[in-house]
């Protein structure tokens, strides 16, 4: 017996090695070759074939038998082979296919980051929405403590908001009208240089309230251009698909502005004045002017939606169509196309009625907590955080879209109004911020879904106009809608108005996509207009129905 290898070594010629399916009578025992075929020395002549090809011996003793015809037996010694191989079992790597990194890459909420270009918008935005949120919560206290008036505190607000409810029309215009890219440079610089004249007649104790009611207007005027601008510079930085991850990043980006400016500001104006949060703010706005020359744009056939077959339009000669974007009709022109296109009539009425009854939680909320549930400010600090933290958690979330629709934000703003009207029955601290927190998740994917299908339902050429419609719309509710919902809760109170306003949500939105699916043109997609053949994409003659 070799004790190495176990069995003892052979000096007779090898035998074959049986593959056959009959039993065996034993670890040790080798079936008989037939006699017509008995098998061979190795060598000496081409071997018998095996009356049982389909299976091996399981005598480990035995080398392996070469097959009819191929030559030769080779003395080997067999291997077990792994059941993984033996069984068409699906074990991990086989059976199924493996996953796509690509296809996985192409679901994550963070994909706009994969534009260079994108990742440096994202961080200039950062910087400037710090910048402006520092200036904002210095803002109010500044004009009371020049003015000492609460009234002139809200006057100088409405004046600041007024012209996004008079110019945003044409501010819309001048952007479709304008290269994007230089439109949101110059607006950027603009807006830098009020900053920094505002700072000076702060530190210089210069600003009185004429000054400051002028300050308000032109930022204001400015902001008209520069909003649209942005806003659809940051979507052309990305191809269509991933314009909702880049409208959600935008949302965090803001969000994330806003919790570190409000925080920065009380510091600097302990440290340096109220003059250092319009300086700050000043350089935020010049440092996202200096970038915005260095971003690339996607190409146009990855940012526009592919056209149905057909005779296209002829295009407008540049010249005819710098003229018409430049004349009134231009503007008017906007008007009708969002009028006319039933979705984005739909979205402007869930939008605007959430707007009134629904987003105003810095009133319903407060006065809920201090109300009803007898909590003090630092409760309502909580409450606030929270809805902060469930408005970026949602606009992450919203991130993972591809095409969202004006269903999509109508089922989402009809569940936001459910967990809103059954907040409004808390009975404690601690029941409202559980439901406060999915609210303001459901809400956000809500908001960010519409501004998805606000910026890319309209043609190129056509989206500064829609939204400077869209402002207008927005501003006219955001003035409606605080009058309108304290004077509900002065009649129903505190948790009647949020149930009531909940409810009304829900009807509303209801109604709105019920006429939208109904409506005669949403059998129809909007006429898409061919964009131009000029340099700053400007407006095409109006087509005679």
């Amino acid at each position: 017996m070799n004790m190495a290898g176990g069995h003892e070594e052979r000096t007779s010629p090898p035998a074959a090695l049986c593959t056959g399916r009959g039993p065996h009578r034993g670890p040790g025992a080798v079936r008989a070759r037939p006699p017509a075929a008995p098998p061979t020395v190795s060598g000496a002549g081409p071997s018998a074939p095996c009356p049982h090809p389909t299976r091996r011996c399981p005598d480990w003793s035995m080398p392996h038998h070469s097959p009819a015809g191929s030559g030769a037996d080779t003395p080997r010694r067999r291997t077990r082979t792994p059941l993984r191989d033996r069984l068409p079992l699906p074990v991990r790597g086989r059976g199924r296919p493996a996953a796509d990194p690509a296809a996985k890459q192409e679901r994550s909420p963070w994909r706009s980051l994969r534009y260079r270009s994108m990742r440096w918008w994202s961080a200039a935005n950062l910087v400037s929405n710090v910048g402006t949120w520092m200036q904002l919560t210095v803002q109010n206290l500044l004009v009371l403590q020049i003015t000492g008036s609460a009234a002139t505190t809200g006057l100088s607000l409405a004046v600041q908001a007024a012209p996004g409810l008079l110019l945003s029309l044409v501010g819309g215009s001048l952007v479709d009208s304008w290269p994007r890219k230089l439109t949101a440079s110059v607006s950027q610089a603009a807006l830098g240089v009020v900053a920094f004249a505002t700072a000076a007649f702060v530190a210089l104790g210069m600003l009185n309230v004429p000054l400051l009611m002028v300050l308000a207007a032109v930022t204001g005027s400015i902001a008209t251009v520069d909003n649209p601008a942005c806003s659809l510079l940051g979507n052309d930085l990305v191809k269509r698909k991933d314009v909702p991850s880049a409208i959600a990043l935008g949302s965090v980006v803001h969000s994330a502005g806003r919790l570190i400016g409000t925080a920065a500001a009380g510091a600097a104006v302990a440290w340096f004045g109220m003059a250092s949060a319009y300086l700050v703010n000043g350089l935020s706005f010049l440092a996202v002017a200096a970038v915005i020359p260095f971003l690339k744009l996607a190409p146009k056939e990855d940012r526009e939606p592919q056209e149905a077959a057909g005779p296209a339009p002829a295009a407008p000669a540049p010249a005819a169509a710098g003229r018409a974007a430049r004349r009134p009709g231009g503007t008017r022109e906007g008007l009708v196309y969002f009028l006319r296109n039933p979705r984005l009539v739909a979205l402007a009425t869930i939008t605007g009625i959430s707007a009134i009854f629904g987003r105003n939680y810095q009133l319903t909320l407060a006065v809920l907590v201090t109300g009803p549930l007898a909590a003090g400010a630092g409760s309502f600090s909580s409450v606030s955080t929270v809805l902060a933290v469930g408005g970026m958690i949602g606009a992450v979330l919203a991130g993972c879209l591809r095409k969202p629709s004006v269903k999509h934000v109508a089922v989402l703003a009809a569940a936001g109004a459910l967990l809103q009207a059954v907040a409004g029955l808390s009975p404690s601290l601690l029941i409202l911020m559980l439901l406060v927190a999915p609210m303001a998740v459901v809400e956000s994917v809500s908001d960010t879904a519409g501004t998805t299908v606000l910026q890319t339902e309209p043609p190129s050429h056509m989206r500064g106009r829609v939204l400077g419609v869209w402002r207008s719309a927005s501003t006219g509710w955001g003035l409606v809608g605080p009058p309108l919902l304290g004077a509900l809760m002065e009649f129903a109170g505190a948790r009647g108005g949020l149930i009531v306003g909940g409810l009304a949500i829900v009807a509303v939105t209801g109604a709105a996509q019920l006429l939208q699916q109904r409506s005669p043109l949403a059998r129809l997609r909007p006429r898409r207009e061919p964009a131009p053949a000029a340099t700053a994409a400007p407006e095409p003659e109006p087509a005679t129905a």
